[in-house]
């Protein structure tokens, strides 16, 4: 959701800010509804101030005896009464309307975010760990799962068809191990509260994090009107929609560790075996809601915050900034986590870190207000993952794999399997 006022201002620059995400400029077609929605505005005005002074002078001539001039006036107070029904009609819905064109833009991206149409012109920023393949030949996590008796996706597919896996075992225990990990990690050294928050949401809580209406068919919805989330962000982030936060109490910073569920509508033919893209997967969400003042270093923050659990991990990955034609369509600036996967022999995302500025904010009507001011406005929200429970998974059997196809159990993660030190076949 975008200022109005700033675009009035700076119609020029609000198209060319659209240019770069490869939007068609709107910049007239918004400030001619937006024209027609004031002076709509002003007459209704005009219409309820006429209404309020011909109901004084009913009273005045029903005083003054004067019963031809009540008439008049009680007439043409009725009629103003339907004129007005009829304005509030037509506002309300030029009101929809022009709501709908802004929620249809992605927002504004930052300066610094390279111009590209696609992931290929993404930016390394840097690297850790070295990315290296093993002295044998490397297996998939799927091969590898299989050999091992704990990762089946012919009898997930028998349960709920395609892009399901089901787990079991120490692979079973080793995912959740990776979730709780996370978790930990996130609230004990991260500053994050962690938050067990619905994973079925309204309408509302969708459309102000940006997913409705323009992604609709990348959800899933019930059939009594809720959503499954895509993500923790929803939940997490709306939290605290329609409030005013003082700004003493900023940042505020939550995780959860939920299961996430997307149609992977526009996902046809890409990565059909295996865990990289499923209809439903576990995932860390980080969320940061800050003044303005603080996004900027809160994104740095967030991002290393992510960092950390691959290198407690001993995970090489590297760090991009996502070009105007990859990044999200509410981010303003977005940093992905690329872990190397042997098994694959590149690197694969795990996780984004995203500042949104006041984009959601507006869309959901979160305010913060200094101590001692009067005047609000729009906080700043950021999201991330920290990580995604199901690659990092993969990340971990892939990196970890030995020639005989066991695993090795991280150190880190060692503490969450009871003494397991090595997955080896049932």
């Amino acid at each position: 959701m975008f200022d109005l006022k700033f675009i009035r201002d700076n119609p020029e620059a609000f198209d060319a800010a659209l240019a770069r995400r490869g939007v068609a400029p709107k910049a007239v077609e918004i400030l001619a509804m937006d024209g027609k929605r004031r002076e709509m505005m002003t007459d209704s005005q005009t219409a309820q101030a006429r209404r309020n002074e011909a109901s004084k002078q009913i009273g005045m001539a029903k005083r003054d005896g004067d019963g031809d001039t009540a008439a008049k006036l009680m007439a043409e107070v009725a009629d103003l009464k339907v004129s007005m029904a009829s304005m509030e009609g037509d506002l309300a819905t030029l009101d929809n309307e022009l709501d709908g064109v802004l929620m249809s833009l992605p927002n504004m991206v930052y300066d610094d975010v390279p111009d590209g149409a696609d992931e290929d012109a993404n930016v390394e920023e840097r690297k850790w760990g070295a990315a290296k393949m093993p002295s044998f030949e490397a297996k998939e996590h799927f091969d590898l799962g299989d050999a091992l008796g704990m990762m089946d996706f012919e009898r997930a597919a028998k349960i709920s068809g395609a892009r399901f896996v089901v787990l079991s075992g120490h692979l079973a225990r080793l995912e959740r191990a990776i979730g709780q990990f996370m978790l930990d990690l996130q609230t004990d050294d991260g500053g994050f509260t962690e938050v067990m928050a619905p994973s079925l949401v309204k309408d509302q809580a969708l459309l102000g994090t940006g997913q409705l209406p323009k992604f609709a068919e990348d959800l899933y919805k019930t059939t009594a009107d809720h959503w499954l989330i895509p993500t923790a962000e929803v939940p997490l982030t709306n939290i605290h929609s329609g409030e005013i936060l003082d700004e003493e109490d900023l940042p505020i910073r939550m995780t959860a560790l939920t299961q996430c569920f997307r149609s992977e509508a526009g996902s046809a033919g890409r990565d059909t075996r295996g865990m990289i893209r499923q209809h439903q997967f576990n995932k860390v969400e980080l969320v940061a809601i800050t003044t303005p003042e603080q996004s900027d270093a809160e994104l740095e923050r967030m991002t290393g915050c992510a960092e950390e659990v691959l290198k407690r991990l001993v995970l090489p990955y590297r760090v991009v900034k996502l070009c105007t034609g990859d990044i999200g369509f509410g981010a303003r600036r977005t940093y992905d986590l690329e872990v190397w996967m042997s098994g694959q022999g590149r690197y694969r995302e795990v996780s984004s870190c995203s500042v949104c500025g006041d984009f959601q904010a507006r869309r959901m009507k979160t305010r913060c207000r200094a101590k001692g001011e009067k005047q609000t406005r729009f906080v700043h929200t950021l999201n991330g993952s920290g990580l995604a429970v199901g690659r990092t998974l993969i990340a971990v059997m892939e990196n970890y794999q030995r020639e005989d196809g066991s695993i090795v159990v991280p150190e880190a993660l060692r503490p969450y399997m009871n003494g397991v030190d090595v997955i080896s076949p049932a």
